[in-house]
């Protein structure tokens, strides 16, 4: 920290009692009283450099009753208080003080105030304390300390422009290192290798420290007035979006400690108290971080932050991490924000629930008519802005026929990862159906909402439907009263045609699905079964003729997905056995036809079983028309 030295005189006051004296030979001959503070000078050296107290001085009248004794005047609205004025009484007697970064902007309003310009004397106290103020402005630290101290002294120093010289000094210095710091770090990158490929571990830290969150902790301990036109000057000066949301995150969580899961707001409020901390003596729209470690703030002034804060956060998509947003929407309905600042929240979610969380994502029903466990009309909203924010690019939406083209059946391009390659509304699909088997279990969820919220995502969302059916079958366990037409109407939310081998295996076995659902994953399974045969008959085929590269005529199916790997395989094997030993692959492609057979006398069994259960003297074909298959099959 900076320090200017003024005065050559060594000390001659003395503190007793409230009352500060000057131990000169000279009787003093005037009483300044400042607040509950006396001071005991003499006129000529306040005459000397103060001309509001010449001023008051000459026009002081004794009173009437008792006349005579010392002149008495009274300074209670002087800036700075008792403690600014000690040290212009200080400067005026030339005694030895130091100025720094905590007392040279009270000094400064309180010169200014005293009228201690250079008309009185030269080098009077508004020229020192300007001179040392550049010096202080040049440095960061020293800038956050004197904005500090301006919330103590602030119609005075709004007036000397003295707040804005210190925004104005915090927002150069921060901007200017956000924008080095992608350069600094790059530079790193290149300068970080050594001639055998061993990093150096100053550069590394070097770039670590290139960073743009050195100075969110210093900010956080400003008030919430100086907090905003600090970020305001910042944004003015065009520092990045990202760097400017971090340090209003940074800022919201130190001043609400509610924003952690699963902290309720007593346990928020209490949280305050059990730190030490400076602070106090500010209003409650002023109150700081630091501050709110003495008094707990109240419910109204935390709403009032949040509401606040929301406002401030930056409009670009992605700036602010989905899991901070989440939290403070939370807090909102904790704290029982306006609904404008729960909408702002619930949009911005919506614009980027693809990075969400599961756990993140169940919020508590914290209205006044609890209903259900969790918010779901929170959910249904958001999950609405997700929908209505598509724009072909920013969100990633997949269209049914890229969908169906591109790569696999998870919808994962060959050679890539789930969480990289997968779309936006493929994710968000997935955490929907995560969603809908946490909230299932609720016996208080009435069937309408969950089938809303389910239908929100379209199928072509969804490459496989495990996920939806799980969330289902939980939802008919939970719920066994639901009738049989109410079942089948749950049960038109997944498509059988994609549920996996084990969804399968489960769904045909399971006593909660409604008959006709049963019907039709066995159908759809067989057939897939029946596709796969005929891709491995293809296969065979090609491989008995010889030419595997020559085109079926025959009218064949062709496999695709799963069944196609497996005819891949098989056409290998084929190959090398066709190569050895010809008799040996006419063996293999008769062990498949008998294995047909075997498979067609399964299927008839359980034809004549579903019959039983059925009505008889329907034919099978009515029966598979009823089940909805009828022109697909």
């Amino acid at each position: 920290m900076v320090t200017m030295k003024l005065g050559s005189k060594p000390e001659i006051f003395v503190l007793e009692d409230l009352t500060w004296r000057c131990t000169t030979e000279l009787e003093s001959d005037v009483v300044v009283e400042v607040g509950e503070m006396s001071f005991y000078l003499h006129k000529f050296p306040l005459l000397s450099r103060s001309g509001v107290l010449q001023r008051m001085i000459s026009e002081y009248q004794p009173p009437a009753v008792g006349g005579g004794g010392m002149c008495t005047l009274q300074l209670d609205d002087i800036p700075g208080g008792a403690k600014a004025f000690e040290l212009a009484a200080k400067f005026c007697y030339d005694v030895k003080i130091e100025l720094n970064a905590l007392n040279v902007v009270c000094l400064r309003c309180a010169a200014e105030y005293l009228r201690m310009t250079d008309d009185y004397a030269e080098g009077n106290l508004i020229t020192q304390a300007e001179s040392f103020l550049s010096d202080v402005l040049a440095n960061w630290k020293d800038s956050i300390k004197a904005l500090e101290t301006c919330e103590g002294v602030l119609p005075t120093a709004e007036d000397l422009h003295l707040v804005s010289r210190c925004i104005t000094a915090l927002a150069s210095k921060a901007c200017a290192s956000d924008a080095a710091a992608p350069l600094l770090r790059n530079a790193s990158v290149d300068k970080d290798a050594l001639w055998n490929g061993i990093r150096s571990g100053d550069t590394a830290s070097a770039a670590s420290a290139a960073g743009m969150d050195w100075w969110y902790e210093d900010v956080s301990f400003l008030s919430l007035p100086m907090f905003k036109r600090v970020i305001q000057a910042m944004e003015a000066k065009g520092m990045r979006a990202e760097s400017i949301a971090g340090a209003i995150m940074f800022y919201a969580g130190r001043f609400l400690p509610g924003l952690k899961r699963n902290t309720s707001f007593s346990n928020a409020l209490a949280s305050y108290g059990a730190d030490g901390g400076g602070g106090g003596g500010m209003s409650s729209r002023n109150i700081t971080p630091r501050a709110a470690s003495v008094s707990a703030p109240s419910e109204g002034d935390q709403r009032y932050f949040l509401e606040e804060i929301v406002a401030l956060l930056p409009t670009k998509k992605g700036v602010a991490s989905t899991k901070f947003l989440l939290g403070m929407l939370r807090t909102a309905m904790l704290l029982h924000a306006s609904p404008l600042c729960r909408e702002n929240l619930e949009r911005r979610i919506g614009t980027q629930l693809e990075d969400a969380s599961l756990d993140d994502l169940l919020v508590p029903n914290l209205g006044y008519h609890v209903e259900t466990l969790y918010d779901i009309d929170c959910v249904q909203r958001i999950l609405d802005y997700f929908m209505s924010s598509t724009d072909g690019i920013g969100t990633g939406y997949t269209s049914p026929a890229l969908a169906e083209d591109g790569g696999g059946s998870l919808g994962v391009p060959q050679g890539g990862t789930p969480s990289t390659s997968l779309s936006p509304i493929t994710m968000v699909a997935k955490l929907m159906d995560g969603y809908l088997a946490e909230v299932a279990p609720d016996t208080n969820l009435k069937l309408p909402k969950f089938q809303a919220l389910a239908a929100v995502v379209p199928d072509y969302a969804r490459p496989v439907d495990d996920g939806i059916y799980r969330a289902i079958d939980i939802y008919l366990k939970s719920h066994p009263w639901l009738s049989e037409s109410e079942r089948e109407q749950l049960c038109r939310l997944m498509n059988c045609q994609k549920l996996s081998l084990e969804a399968c295996t489960h769904a045909a076995q399971n006593e909660r699905l409604p008959l006709r659902v049963v019907v039709q994953v066995l159908f759809f399974e067989q057939l897939r079964l029946r596709t796969s045969i005929a891709g491995w008959f293809f296969v065979s085929d090609n491989a008995a003729g010889g030419d595997v590269a020559r085109p079926h005529h025959g009218g064949a199916m062709v496999p695709k997905g799963a069944a196609a790997a497996v005819a891949a395989s098989t056409q290998a094997e084929v190959d090398t056995d066709a190569e050895d030993d010809a008799p040996e692959g006419k063996e293999t492609i008769a062990d498949v036809k008998a294995r047909v057979s075997e498979l067609e006398k399964e299927y008839k069994t359980m034809k004549q079983e579903i019959r039983r259960l059925g009505k008889p003297r329907r034919s099978w074909s009515l029966l598979t028309r009823k089940c909805g298959f009828g022109a697909k099959v």
